[in-house]
């Protein structure tokens, strides 16, 4: 973390502290129904509240379009913040001009207050330097605790970087620190899970992992376009079959690097995908033309579990199978308990993010077990393909 400004570089006492933080949660009829990324920001609010700050809080909401809409008021959002932080609701009907200067200029040292939607303003993904400067008005210090928009260079991640003293917060520090240890520092040998549905979505992932980890494995319906490049029937499963020659190139390159690339070597096959459809367990070598892939088999699980057991590090990103539905989410559930299990004994270190992932953990009972699990989907996918995230490098010193 050597590379951050944090908040332990910082007297907040009295200042008037901008803090970029995730407030894009799941709501259904008014309520919130997943506060993770709320809960995730408590400690920087906190620990700013209590050293004397005033603590004004910026994020998005949604994607409006063309200016305020109350759809996506962050005004919805308030009373769970509140309740989390212990600590009467305040929130401002904007977040620059009068309505957030005056509710800014009443507040008192250790106060929060939550101001209205960035992207009521078209200057918040433009990164509008007039917008950025009304912004900037309001504050002091800018801190961001918001990994999961760093991918984005907007107003309030990146351009307020520039203005203002910046620094991470304890979550952006979490994050990092967490990172750094998956892909950038790890201890070896690293091993990277990679699931989920296209390879098309995740080429630059697959073709940065192969220059860094010692192994891969590849599982989901991506595995299936990979199987068909090797020339292995996979009847009508999930398959890019297109893409072939791109599955082939990245198996070439990973052949050169030395990174070794674990494949399925059977599947759980089944003619229609519905809870607890008629299955099958098939060697690759023998999937039926009228058959679907949705899970591993258990060799495959055999073969990934000891990949596991001779690794020092792990990163995860997607599911191994069709997790959502049983019984195809045996493969996903049985290896991520066992990473869990390396964990818990210290024989592990162990970082997963994106799309499906923390669904799948949380599927597996295992999430509270991993090192760090990143609710950031984008700029932890990002990440992963080895790009820089604009609102990080705006923190560094």
């Amino acid at each position: 973390m050597g590379a951050f400004h944090t908040l332990d570089d910082v007297d907040v006492k009295g200042k008037r502290v901008l803090v970029r933080v995730d407030l894009n949660v799941p709501m259904e009829n008014g309520r919130v129904t997943d506060a993770t990324r709320i809960e995730r920001v408590v400690p920087t609010l906190q620990e700013l509240s209590s050293k004397g700050a005033k603590v004004i809080i910026l994020a998005h909401f949604g994607r409006p379009k063309g200016g305020p809409d109350p759809k996506y008021s962050l005004q919805q959002v308030v009373p769970t913040v509140a309740g989390i932080l212990r600590h009467p609701e305040a929130f401002a009907a904007d977040c620059i001009g009068p309505k957030a200067e005056e509710a800014v200029a009443a507040m008192k040292e250790g106060d929060f207050l939550v101001l209205e939607n960035t992207r009521f303003y078209p200057g918040e993904e433009k990164n509008d330097p007039e917008f950025i400067k009304e912004l900037a008005k309001n504050g002091d210090i800018f801190v961001n605790d918001a990994f999961s928009a760093a991918h984005r260079a907007h107003a309030s991640t990146e351009g307020l970087a520039h203005l203002l003293p910046a620094y991470a917060g304890r979550c952006m520090e979490q994050e990092l620190d967490a990172l750094t240890k998956g892909l950038e520092a790890p201890k070896r040998p690293l091993i990277a899970v990679v699931g989920g549905a296209k390879v098309s979505t995740k080429i630059d992932l697959l073709e940065n992992l192969v220059d860094k980890v010692d192994a891969l494995v590849i599982g989901g319906g991506m595995a299936n376009t990979f199987l068909h490049a090797t020339d292995f029937a996979v009847g009508k499963s999930l398959a890019e079959h297109d893409l072939a020659p791109t599955a082939q190139k990245i198996l070439q390159k990973a052949r050169e690097k030395g990174c070794a690339v674990i494949l399925p070597v059977d599947a759980v096959v089944a003619n229609e995908f519905k809870p607890g459809a008629e299955h099958f367990t098939y060697g690759i070598d023998a999937i039926p033309a009228d058959g679907m892939i949705l899970d591993v088999g258990a060799q495959s699980i055999a073969r990934i579990n000891a990949a596991i057991n001779e690794a020092a590090t792990l990163v995860w990103n997607g599911p191994l199978g069709a997790f959502e539905v049983e019984p195809f989410d045996r493969g996903t559930v049985e290896a991520a308990r066992h990473a869990g299990e390396r964990t818990r004994e210290g024989k592990l270190v162990s970082v997963a993010g994106g799309g499906d992932t923390v669904a799948a953990l949380n599927h597996a009972g295992v999430a509270d077990q991993f090192t760090y699990i990143s609710t950031a989907g984008g700029a932890f996918l990002e990440w992963m393909e080895g790009k820089e995230l604009p609102g990080v490098e705006a923190l560094r010193r």
